[in-house]
Formats: structure tokens, C-alpha cells, sequence
């Protein structure tokens, strides 16, 4: 998998997640967990396990391998599952491509801490942006 060359956007500086990984088909996304995240009972909140979920699943559909050829898609759908509380440091999720065509494609993710608990999957549907690709 081959490091990111994309500048970070502003929901990513917000959540304070990184783009560990990016290649043909999968992504790596890694978030330190700080009381920032925590919902009312002090644990990370769903909205950001689906954050991480939803961002692992655009990007590992969207690796161009060009960085002036960025391609680009929105989320059409996505189904989420909340498993486990997370107990360690880190929050690491995995993307992967499942399949698509030319307009859409799909995909899955797994969101672990970094003690190797299944925190959260999802399954999504995502359409490709038509003119994003420079």
C-alpha cells in the first residue's frame, strides 16, 4: 500500500484521522482517540466509527495512483454496524473495494483498535463524481 499524497481536507483535520494507507481497491485510516470523540458515556462515538467507515470505503474506490488525477465520489448508501466498545488507543479502519463499474462501486470496511477488537463494520454504495478526475 502506498502512503497518501492527497493534502488533508477540513472534516479530516476536525476528527484528527490520518491516511495511513492507499492502494488499488483498499485504504487505511488511523485516529488516535481523545475525549473529542467520545459520546455522553465518554466512548467513541458512532458518528465517528462511521466517519471512518465511510471515509476507508471512498478512498479504497477511488485510488487513481496519480496525484494530479484525483478521482472523487459521494456516498449513495451505507449500512453500519456497531459491535464492540473500543479499549485501545487507536482506531484503525480498513476499506476495500468489492466490486463496480464505471459510475459506481461498492465496498466494505472494519474499523479495530489497535488491541485488535472489532469495533464496527459497513457495507456502502458509491458513485464516482463526473469531472473530478483532472
Amino acid at each position: 500500500m502506498n502512503v497518501p499524497v492527497e493534502p488533508t481536507y477540513p472534516w479530516q483535520d476536525t476528527l484528527g484521522f490520518t491516511v495511513t494507507g492507499w492502494g488499488p481497491g483498499i485504504a487505511e485510516i488511523k485516529l488516535p482517540i481523545a475525549a473529542k470523540h467520545g459520546n455522553r458515556y465518554g466512548i467513541p462515538h458512532g458518528g465517528v466509527l462511521a466517519s471512518l467507515l465511510d471515509t476507508a470505503m471512498g478512498f479504497a474506490g477511488c485510488y487513481t495512483g496519480d496525484p494530479d488525477r484525483p478521482q472523487l465520489a459521494m456516498t449513495l448508501s451505507m449500512t453500519t454496524n456497531f459491535l464492540s466498545v473500543a479499549r485501545g488507543q487507536t482506531l484503525i479502519a480498513h476499506g476495500r473495494k468489492t466490486g463496480g463499474g464505471a459510475k459506481t462501486f461498492f465496498a466494505e470496511a472494519t474499523v479495530t483498535d489497535d488491541t485488535g477488537a472489532v469495533i464496527a463494520t459497513a457495507t456502502g454504495v458509491f458513485r464516482y463524481r463526473k469531472g473530478e478526475t483532472t
